[in-house]
């Protein structure tokens, strides 16, 4: 008996994976195309998974934009509400991949599951990544097991939650990991192996529909808070990188209490692996102060994911207290 066809749609945006040397400067550039990719992994054709093929956009990873992502989003919904495949699959630059993954997945409402990878070495290197990232990527996607699963993250066999993934490596090829839980599965014999449950998701945002601006302030030593002055009256909201649990210098503390009046100030960790406290540390500028100042608490979310989530409430029109009521939301999850 043949096994019924599986599909899988792959959309291309650039970065690491689609690089080859410019010959003007010597670096290396996105120029590969999304077939162009795909071709480099004859395993495929054989994998009784059909592809359909879109080259969304050539750019590396810094590069990406709310825009961009704002329009891949649609194009995946549109995809996947034909019914015709069975998930996703985008190729792109390592750099954001946490933060295109989290965001993706803060706008995906539906069943397959939508799989980010890339390569940390790009074709021109000796072990190039990106053709078993993308094969293993395909795997997952159409692997039904997977369903419910949200945005994901699949490189070196490993598959991550798009919740908890972290890059931790400028260069290794073994870069991503999940710190506080590991991967929820891996691939293995050309099959997804379960480690653990599916994630529980996240709350889920309309696209935007308005401009936000989000501010990231990251707390230092010696920090006398002039820098943070410069946000007030130039962002919408702002998500502050505190030490370890949630705490800031004490010379911190009167301008983030002015600041939280006029727009919604986040408490995260710059740690990025761990929670923010909410009732230990009692000192001025300890997270108790803060949050009893009207902080509030990002919870297990690092402070690009909470710059994510903020992003996208704020540019759906969320006030105030939908704002709080979603991190708290979050948080438990």
């Amino acid at each position: 008996m043949t096994e019924s066809v599986r599909n899988v749609a792959v959309f291309s945006l650039g970065g690491t994976i689609a690089m080859t040397t410019d010959p003007t400067t010597g670096g290396v550039v996105p120029a590969l195309s999304a077939h162009e990719l795909l071709a480099a992994v004859p395993a495929l054709a054989t994998s009784g998974i059909g592809l359909k093929v879109r080259d969304f956009r050539r750019l590396p990873g810094a590069s990406v934009t709310f825009e961009d992502l704002t329009a891949l989003s649609a194009a995946i919904a549109a995809e996947l509400e034909t019914g015709e495949v069975d998930g996703v699959v985008i190729t792109q630059g390592t750099d954001t991949i946490e933060e295109t993954a989290f965001l993706l997945d803060l706008y995906h409402g539906h069943e397959q599951p939508v799989v980010v990878t890339g390569a940390m070495r790009n074709p021109t290197l000796p072990g190039a990544d990106g053709p078993a990232n993308l094969h293993a990527a395909v795997l997952a996607a159409a692997d039904p097991v997977l369903r419910g699963a949200g945005c994901l993250v699949v490189l070196g066999d490993e598959i991550h939650s798009a919740w908890t993934v972290r890059k931790s490596h400028t260069t290794s090829p073994a870069a991503f990991a999940s710190p506080a839980c590991g991967p929820i599965a891996r691939v293995a014999e050309n099959r997804v192996r379960m480690v653990s449950g599916l994630p529980r998701r996240g709350p889920l945002v309309g696209a935007p529909d308005r401009e936000a601006r989000v501010g990231l302030y990251t707390v230092t030593l010696g920090d006398d808070g002039a820098l943070l002055d410069l946000w007030d009256g130039n962002c919408d909201g702002l998500v502050v990188a505190a030490f370890g649990v949630g705490h800031v210098p004490e010379r911190l503390v009167e301008g983030l209490t002015k600041l939280v009046v006029r727009v919604p100030v986040v408490l995260a960790s710059r740690i990025g692996n761990g929670p923010v406290l909410s009732d230990t540390y009692g000192f001025p500028g300890s997270e108790k102060d803060l949050l009893g100042r009207g902080l509030i608490g990002a919870g297990d979310l690092g402070p690009y994911q909470a710059r994510l989530l903020l992003q996208a409430l704020l540019a759906q029109g969320a006030d105030g207290a939908t704002v709080r009521e979603t991190f708290t939301t979050a948080s438990a999850r």
